[in-house]
């Protein structure tokens, strides 16, 4: 059950806020700017590529890698081929993932490494095997760390994962966040697009990324935890969907990832379930759904329950998040999804950037989705 009182009490979602989760989605833009800075003094912004990689592998364990792959091979588009290396292992450990480097991997290819960690055994095996067969390798990982040192000693390229401005105590080095958590994300991706605009991927100068910055304060400045329920977005949504089945459609190529990475973040964050896809895709794929509707999680079998304390019937709520860039060839399929919506009674929320470049409009869905994933987790109890 969601405490909406909470949500309006600024002290106190401070003090259930254990994992510092709010503070990392308002310093957001303060991780892109230092993050800039690191990239800038290891030389990224400087390099002088000899041309396109045929394709850019991305390697890293868990929902922030996950992410940035995602990320990058929507913004790189049809440029180049872009494929995540997913990891194998026996369990979700540092020691235990390994990584393999498909066979055709040669001279021509760009090897990008992300981690929050930074003491995989197998990431660094991949680094060696990478420089073995002569592909480029480029790590965003912590500074010091045994990945980073050894990409670096492999004649690799390696830029420190800017860390929380003001880390907490239990978090002295600013990388024990959650892997959804919102600051992680933007630490390894910055660097890796500053990497690719050198690459002529991506279009990423350093000017975009301070406006990227600038858009996510701005986003902080309206979903902050001061900011009422009823003026913060990020709040609004998460009340809407504490009672119900999030049912994230999307259109637009980047919106896409974001809508992913917003049911992961539910998902390990809140511990909320939710399901994602793609328009016009979304709408056979969940109209069965709708149509069938759901139930609660109440157990029929106990007829001397006190059916006042029984959960009201689990209803689905769809999520629109739109890339403007949508609209650019006058098709879009949003009219289609708030007409299933509204045929089957279903409340429908849409989430629709203000104009800017690409990745200003991408950064300013994630971290209105961030901020509502967190409330939620806050709100409903998921703060271990």
């Amino acid at each position: 059950m969601l405490d909406e009182s909470l949500l309006d009490a600024p002290d106190e979602l401070a003090r259930a806020d254990l994992r510092d989760l709010l503070r990392g989605a308002a310093e957001a833009g303060a991780r892109v700017r230092t993050a800039v800075r690191h990239a800038t003094e290891s030389g990224v912004t400087e390099l002088k590529p000899d041309g396109r990689p045929r394709a850019v592998l991305i390697a890293g364990p868990g929902t922030a890698a996950a992410g940035v792959a995602d990320l990058i091979g929507a913004l790189v588009g049809t440029g180049c081929p872009v494929i995540r290396i997913a990891p194998t292992g026996v369990a979700p450990a540092a020691g235990a993932l390994r990584w393999s480097l498909p066979g055709w991997v040669g001279p021509v290819d760009l090897l990008l490494i992300a981690t929050p960690d930074g003491t995989e055994p197998g990431l660094s095996l991949l680094a060696e095997q990478s420089y073995r067969r002569g592909c480029t390798v480029a790590a965003v990982a912590p500074a010091r760390s045994p990945l980073a040192e050894g990409v670096s000693g492999s004649h690799g390229l390696t830029v420190p994962m800017a860390v929380a401005p003001r880390p907490s105590t239990d978090d002295a080095d600013g990388t024990g966040a959650p892997a959804a958590a919102p600051g992680t994300l933007w630490s390894l991706l910055v660097p890796l697009l500053a990497l690719l605009d050198r690459t002529g991927l991506v279009a990423a100068p350093v000017e975009t990324l301070q406006k990227v910055a600038d858009r996510l304060d701005g986003v902080a400045e309206r979903c902050g935890p001061a900011v009422a329920t009823y003026h913060n977005p990020a709040k609004t949504l998460a009340t809407e969907l504490a009672e119900a089945l999030p049912l994230i459609w999307t259109e637009g190529e980047t919106a896409g990832p974001v809508g992913r990475r917003f049911a992961a973040a539910l998902a390990e964050l809140a511990g909320h379930p939710a399901l994602a896809a793609e328009l016009p895709e979304a709408l056979p794929a969940h109209a069965s759904l709708l149509a069938r509707g759901l139930t609660g999680g109440a157990d029929s079998d106990d007829f001397f329950r006190d059916r006042v304390d029984d959960p009201g019937p689990l209803r689905a709520r769809a999520v629109l998040l739109r890339d403007r860039s949508a609209d650019a060839g006058g098709l879009t399929a949003a009219p289609a999804a708030r007409e299933l919506a509204q045929s089957h009674d279903i409340a429908l929320s849409e989430l629709d950037p203000e104009d800017g470049d690409d990745l200003e409009r991408l950064a300013e869905l994630i971290a209105l989705t961030d901020f509502a994933a967190v409330y939620l987790a806050l709100a409903s109890g998921s703060r271990s």
